[in-house]
């Protein structure tokens, strides 16, 4: 078990570009999207004309709401069995075209990193503080595979 952990939520902070919704744009699937929360979630609508419109919310965290509360008919078929890939895609994309954030995750070493998130208990701690913490899992994961490939 590491010794210390870094928690984190919010882009903002020392820790903030761990979170997918960071202001750094990601070319993903040959599109750029602005943030890496963006290029996540174009993913999970059936309806292409309703993704291009999710898109276009004036901030990242109203994009994640509205993914979130989407009538289960709207959602790609398989979504539970693909989001974790998609997710650690995204993440491996963010930090391989961002050598500045790659950088940062590197120089947290052997940290555990926890998304400190009360309402996710898949991606965070959730409100019990006992969640799954996927975010986190998937950074330390894209840490080690990017440190072992040498990308720093």
């Amino acid at each position: 078990m590491p010794n210390n952990v870094i928690y984190f939520y919010r882009a903002t902070g020392d820790f903030g570009f761990l979170s997918m919704l960071f202001p750094a744009p990601v070319e993903f699937e040959g599109r750029v999207f602005p943030t890496g929360e963006h290029a996540y979630q174009y993913g999970k609508f059936v309806d292409k004309a309703v993704a291009e419109w999710a898109m276009t919310a004036p901030k990242p965290h109203l994009i994640a709401v509205l993914a979130h509360n989407i009538f289960a008919w709207d959602i790609v078929p398989g979504w539970a069995a693909m989001k974790v890939d998609r997710m650690k895609a995204v993440v491996t994309a963010k930090f391989q075209q961002h050598g500045d954030l790659l950088h940062k995750l590197l120089d947290t070493h052997e940290a555990l990193l926890v998304e400190n998130s009360k309402m996710d208990s898949f991606w965070g701690l959730g409100k019990k503080g006992n969640g799954k913490n996927m975010l986190g899992r998937i950074l330390m994961d894209v840490r080690k595979e990017l440190r072992l490939k040498g990308e720093e």
